[in-house]
């Protein structure tokens, strides 16, 4: 079972960057260190996922960083593995691998590739096939992965790039649905959850099938990172925390317009709101959307207080439950890093 006494939970604090421009990132990065964050990840919205990466591995020294998510559907095992093996290398075994599968309509009509027939099964051999290149790269073994959706089976030493010192790189996969979480306990290290959450939903859906995962790979629950994105309203007084309550009803509606997240609002009695979300989407009605997101709805999905209390709120939401806790909003250039450092401190006392 998954550890839920909070006395003895361990939770990092880690912070997202936005979708900043590469000569922004240096600081961000020197940033998010200096407030005592664990980690930092980016993300593959309007940006590329892993260009700001080495940026951030050479201006800190001690920040773990990663892809929450990289899509990878849209990309090859090899170039993954290239892309992990530089950036380990360079940061000394602080990158961790975050790859995501995107929705169908995404992966054709937005990358242009083939929607697989087992979701769950390709990026389970995205997995194993990444793996197996690292191994051959570190041990000069040769290389022989064949499966239904890869095939790598030929490295020769012109391509190979030498042995480094962590090998062992970390791979983190995204999802919603128990498919992916029972994946994420059977064969990667950590499980990014969605950011439309709520704690019902993290115990009966992601715990109970990363545990599942875990059972049927004969692997410990604990050795499985468990991390996401909190959605807060945060704010030094009413009209603060009232403006970002209008940002997350905005958020929430547009998530859960999505039917790949409809089992978040089923949970909780709300796919007659989901289904017309839906149908509001589908004809733009982007304005009206946040109208049908209750008071109640938020109450679950979202966590409110001020700077000095959020994190302490925070903390106690999600002991037991997450390893990793970040906040939905991006820390930027102009954020006030005492604010965020009393998070970062209150999580991670």
């Amino acid at each position: 079972m998954f550890n839920e006494d909070i006395e003895e939970v361990i939770m990092k604090f880690d912070v997202a960057v936005p979708a900043a421009a590469l000569k922004e990132i240096p600081d961000l990065a020197r940033r998010a260190e200096e407030l005592g964050a664990a980690g930092l990840w980016s993300s593959e919205t309007q940006r590329h996922p892993f260009l700001s990466l080495p940026l951030v591995a050479e201006h800190t020294t001690r920040l773990e960083f990663g892809t929450a998510v990289a899509i990878g559907f849209g990309r090859s095992p090899l170039t993954l593995a290239h892309t992990a093996w530089d950036l380990a290398e360079q940061s000394d075994g602080r990158f961790i691998m975050g790859l995501g599968t995107q929705v169908k309509a995404h992966i054709e009509r937005r990358f242009s590739q083939p929607w697989p027939e087992s979701p769950v099964g390709k990026l389970r051999e995205q997995i194993a096939a990444m793996r197996a290149i690292w191994h051959s790269w570190q041990t000069g073994e040769r290389l022989n992965y064949r499966g239904e959706y890869y095939q790598h089976t030929l490295m020769t030493p012109f391509f190979s790039p030498p042995p480094i010192d962590h090998p062992q790189i970390p791979i983190y996969i995204a999802g919603v649905n128990a498919g992916l979480a029972r994946l994420a306990g059977e064969a990667a290290d950590g499980f990014h959850i969605h950011p439309l959450h709520s704690l019902r939903y993290l115990r009966e859906v992601v715990l109970q099938n990363l545990e599942a995962g875990t059972a049927r790979a004969g692997r410990s629950p604990n050795k499985i990172t468990r991390i996401a994105p909190a959605m807060v309203a945060i704010g030094a007084d009413e009209k603060s925390r009232t403006k970002m309550r209008d940002l997350m009803r905005a958020q929430i509606a547009f998530y859960a317009s999505t039917p790949t997240y409809r089992v978040i609002m089923q949970m909780h009695g709300w796919e007659e709101i989901a289904a017309q979300l839906s149908h509001m989407a589908a004809r733009k009605r982007w304005n009206a959307m946040p109208g049908l997101i209750s008071g109640e709805m938020l109450a679950e999905f979202v966590t409110e207080g001020s700077w000095e209390d959020i994190g302490h709120k925070l903390r106690a939401r999600y002991s037991g439950l997450l390893d990793r806790v970040t906040l939905y909003t991006p820390l930027t250039t102009g954020e006030n890093l005492g604010d965020w450092k009393k998070i970062a401190r209150a999580i991670q006392e």
